[in-house]
């Protein structure tokens, strides 16, 4: 049986990504992203829509995220889905929560930010990726 588990989603964050590390000094952030859709309903009325995504950053790819990205920013991300779960502490209930995994985020967004990224970067484009082990 094949199986295919690829994302690529792009929008804008909703809150500025903070770093942490395990146990094992590996570095770790989690982004959250909105995604914007505009829909027309049967009275011909538009209605907004939001989606929104946790996506876990592993490695370098997040200490560049907590160093360049801040709330409002537009990201695209590549990378897999992934579902966790666990028993919450308090009451006991199984719980469980579906977030992408990244593999590769672009830095999106145009004039002085993207020649901003450029400069720290030594002129590479934007963008940082990680291969998933």
């Amino acid at each position: 049986m094949s199986s295919f588990n690829r994302v690529t989603l792009v929008g804008n964050l909703t809150r500025d990504p903070e770093l942490r590390q395990t146990k094992n000094k590996n570095s770790v952030t989690e982004l959250g992203m909105a995604m914007n859709r505009t829909r027309t309903l049967e009275n011909g009325q538009k209605q907004d829509e939001a989606t929104f995504v946790d996506v876990i950053v592993w490695g370098r790819d997040a200490e560049n995220a907590v160093k360049y990205l801040k709330k409002g920013r537009s990201v695209l991300v590549e990378g897999r889905l992934q579902l966790d779960t666990w028993k919450d502490s308090q009451s006991g209930q199984s719980r469980s929560k579906l977030r992408v995994v990244a593999e590769s985020v672009q830095y999106m967004g145009g004039g002085q930010e993207a020649a901003h990224m450029q400069g720290v970067q030594g002129g590479q484009p934007a963008h940082a990726g990680y291969a998933a082990g």
